[in-house]
């Protein structure tokens, strides 16, 4: 009976607009919590970039630990990641890790976890690997955030940069030519889909 009831109350609810578009926003109290992310990329070389991401979670009210102890509004949060990038196969040079602002001193432990990724290339499998290499009690979770929101954004940094410049396309082979493309990278882009053909016939790929 309770749950007819609760389903009932939900069609209701619905059917009277209380979550229709903007409802939500309706509900909305009092700010207690924001968190930025804010990433740029950067020239580093003819075919390389760096792209840096910073995130800062800010507490906007007083708080407790679980200690009882009080704290107040602030920076709880502040990280910085650098990847040095080379390649459209965004290849990782090098890794660079800041914690400007953490709530533990041991925190500072997890500033190199980011290491073993050097070497790795993002594309197809990236946020698997990341999480199996430093996910968990190997690295910071903060910091795993951070990198992989500079991901997708790399893809567009470097691309931002590297066409700047008309490229020559009978300068590349056609066999090389596919790996210019963000296939499977989204639905548009799925590699039996409409776009992926249209662009593939124009630059001549078999």
């Amino acid at each position: 009976m309770m749950i007819g009831f609760i389903a009932s109350r939900i069609d209701a609810e619905h059917a009277g607009g209380r979550y229709a578009m903007g409802g939500l926003k309706e509900l909305m109290g009092e700010k207690v919590h924001t968190r930025d992310i804010s990433i740029s990329t950067h020239v580093a070389g003819d075919d390389s970039i760096i792209i840096e991401g910073e995130l800062v979670d800010r507490r906007l009210k007083e708080y407790f630990l679980f200690t009882g102890e009080k704290k107040f509004p602030g920076v709880l949060h502040h990280m910085i990641v650098r990847l040095h990038l080379e390649g459209p196969r965004l290849k990782i040079l090098d890794v660079e890790t800041e914690m400007p602002g953490i709530p533990r001193d041991e925190c500072l432990e997890m500033r190199d976890c980011l290491k073993p990724i050097v070497g790795m290339t993002i594309t197809a499998g990236f946020t698997g690997k990341v999480k199996e290499l430093v996910g968990g009690v190997n690295g910071c979770f903060h910091v795993q955030t951070l990198l992989l929101a500079l991901a997708p954004a790399a893809v567009q940094g470097y691309w931002s940069n590297r066409m700047r410049k008309r490229m020559d396309r009978d300068s590349i082979p056609k066999k090389d030519r596919a790996k210019f493309l963000p296939v499977n990278s989204c639905g548009v882009w799925r590699e039996d889909g409409p776009l992926i053909a249209k662009v593939m016939k124009e630059l001549e790929i078999d």
